[in-house]
């Protein structure tokens, strides 16, 4: 028997392949496995997403399945039809709709082992955490990348302890190191400003009303802040009005979805992240990475990465009073914020690297597989 044919496959699969920080972890994961001992596959319920490439470049063969609506039926048999051919011993699922999806194709093509994975607490809708808990009894193990994240799944969605395994995201920290400052001068902010960044999904869940009722705070006091927001979502029309409501227009800067995030870090002053919800954020790891200090709400995951007044500092969800309090405190400690982001570099160098990610992932992996 060939090498290749001794290997274990795993299933991956995902809800859609378009960026994002699930989909770049799963990227992460998948072509960082020991190719000696395992051959990964990954199958992708919508159309073809832009990291389908990134995948197949690294030698990782790709399906997606085309599904428009979460509700297809057919594509939850056309997974388990392509599952039946690849014959995984173990399915990986990512996100929502791919876990319950997974869950039901695994079964029905007879995968002997289905793991799950639960990347935020996701207090949008309870029905997800009914559905949850409703077919648990399908997954032999239950990833959660954060203990906070854990511990919401075993309180509010009932899942069972026993089944639970928390691994907390990567990043890769040269990549951040190495970036060249971008010019934030094309984005209308002067030159020598201290910017202050919000990175993420523009979304109701990112608490971006706070942010600007907090920037109304700090930028009369500061005529050198400008604060960057860095992404698209259902909430960009919204906050565009209310900034310029605020006479903001000049200060607060909205960039749209952008691909040089580690040159947008390497150019800023600090992260601000107000979630109000969130799982483990990986925009407050690439922060880190970047040696940066970071400002955010004391939400799922973020204790986990920020060490209060070593690393950053953090505040309550939805108080714009409290976190102007803590960027004002950053704005007028220099040598303090600069002390967190070196300090915060340390820290995700040492404990948050992907390879440390999929080598969790890959114990977790044998521990449920056949000796």
């Amino acid at each position: 028997m060939s090498t290749s044919d001794s290997r274990v496959r795993i299933a991956f699969c995902i809800t859609d392949l378009d960026p994002g920080g699930a989909e770049r972890a799963l990227v992460q994961l998948v072509t960082r496995l020991d190719p000696a001992r395992w051959q990964p596959a990954v199958f992708c319920l919508a159309a073809e997403g832009a990291l389908a490439g990134e995948l197949r470049a690294a030698g990782v063969v790709v399906t997606c399945l085309g599904a428009r609506r979460w509700t297809n039926v057919g594509a939850v048999w056309r997974l388990s039809r392509a599952l039946r051919q690849f014959h995984p011993a173990l399915v990986q699922t990512f996100l929502f709709h791919a876990n319950l999806s997974g869950r039901i194709a695994g079964r029905v093509a007879g995968v002997r082992h289905i793991v799950s994975g639960i990347r935020v607490a996701e207090r949008r809708s309870r029905w997800p955490l009914w559905i949850d808990r409703a077919t648990n009894w399908m997954v032999h193990a239950t990833v959660c990348v954060s203990q906070a994240v854990a511990e919401f799944s075993i309180r509010e969605a009932g899942l069972s302890r026993r089944k639970i395994v928390v691994v907390p995201n990567g990043v890769d920290v040269s990549k951040f190191t190495a970036a060249t400052p971008a010019d934030l001068g094309l984005l209308g902010i002067p030159p020598g400003s201290e910017t202050l960044l919000t990175i993420g999904r523009l979304d109701r869940q990112k608490g971006l009303a706070t942010l600007v009722e907090a920037a109304a705070r700090v930028i009369p006091k500061h005529p050198n802040v400008h604060f960057l927001l860095v992404g698209e979502g259902p909430e960009r029309g919204p906050i565009e009005n209310l900034i310029q409501q605020k006479g903001l227009g000049t200060r607060i800067h909205v960039a749209g979805w952008r691909s040089d995030v580690p040159d947008l870090l390497a150019a800023g002053s600090a992260l601000v992240l107000p979630s109000l919800w969130e799982g483990m954020p990986n925009v407050v790891l690439e922060a880190m990475a970047a040696g940066l200090p970071v400002v955010a709400t004391r939400v799922e995951g973020v204790a986990e990465l920020v060490r209060e007044g070593e690393t950053g500092l953090t505040v309550p969800a939805e108080s714009p009073q409290e976190l102007a309090g803590a960027i004002e405190k950053l704005l007028g400690d220099p040598e303090a914020a600069w002390a967190m982001g070196h300090a915060g570099r340390e820290r995700a160098a040492a404990e948050f690297t992907w390879e440390t990610m999929t080598r969790r992932y890959e114990a977790l992996y044998e521990s449920l597989l056949p000796k």
